[in-house]
């Protein structure tokens, strides 16, 4: 994983909850985590990863919130951990 894709994840990650970031990047590391894409309708996304999925909504430019503290969520029950598995 390169160093922006670990800020990407770590920026999912962190407290307060960011709202700058894009949803271009975070696809980035979804794949880069193993997480299979398929494109849905209307601006949405499908994410497996580790044998869960999740409805993610695609914005034009950066994530709300609320997208954030989902794909945060969607994260944890996968299992995945930044600190402990991509430290920066």
């Amino acid at each position: 994983m390169n160093h922006h894709h670990r800020q990407t994840l770590h920026a999912l990650f962190a407290h307060p909850i960011s709202a700058n970031i894009a949803m271009g990047d975070v696809a980035s590391v979804l794949s880069h985590l193993g997480a299979e894409i398929d494109n849905r309708h209307k601006a949405r996304i499908g994410v497996t990863l580790h044998g869960h999925t999740a409805v993610f909504h695609t914005p034009h430019h950066h994530l709300a919130k609320d997208d954030v503290a989902q794909l945060r969520k969607f994260l944890v029950s996968c299992g995945v951990d930044p600190a402990r598995d991509y430290p920066l």
